[in-house]
This record gives structure tokens, C-alpha cells and sequence, in this order.
């Protein structure tokens, strides 16, 4: 799979996931940030397997994406 497929992939999920998200009533959620709190799980491991990745971004909850925002928000990191 080419780096521009996997990308295309990625970003569909994970717009997949922000219109999920707001449909559960979070307005303003953007494929960008699901991306962001998905992928801070791999800064210390490196890239992980696809079906990983694909599982850990269709897998996220409203929870744990708040707790990542709210945890940037402390942190002084834009989201």
C-alpha cells in the first residue's frame, strides 16, 4: 500500500470517527483532533500495524477523546 492510499485511508476513518462523534452531540470535532489523540498513543512505539491502527481509530470513545483534549488543554497544547 502506498503512503498516499494509507493516508487517504487514515483521513476517511477518521473523519468516519468526528461525524460519529457528532452525532453523539460533539459539535466540534474534527478529523485532524481524532488523528492527533490516536495517534499520541504511538510517539513512544513507532507506526503501528494497519489493522492496529484501523481498530485503535474505529475503537475510540467520546471519553477518551475528551480526556486527550482536556489533558492537551493542561498541557498548553493546541487542538
Amino acid at each position: 500500500m502506498s503512503s498516499i492510499e494509507w493516508d487517504s485511508m487514515i483521513k476517511e476513518l477518521c473523519e468516519s470517527k468526528a461525524e460519529e462523534f457528532k452525532l453523539l452531540g460533539y459539535d466540534h470535532v474534527e478529523a485532524a483532533e481524532v488523528w492527533g489523540c490516536v495517534s499520541s498513543k504511538y510517539v513512544k512505539h513507532g507506526k503501528p500495524q494497519l489493522h492496529q491502527l484501523v481498530s485503535d481509530i474505529l475503537s475510540l470513545k467520546p471519553n477518551q477523546f475528551m480526556n486527550y483534549l482536556m489533558l492537551n488543554a493542561y498541557k498548553g497544547n493546541s487542538f
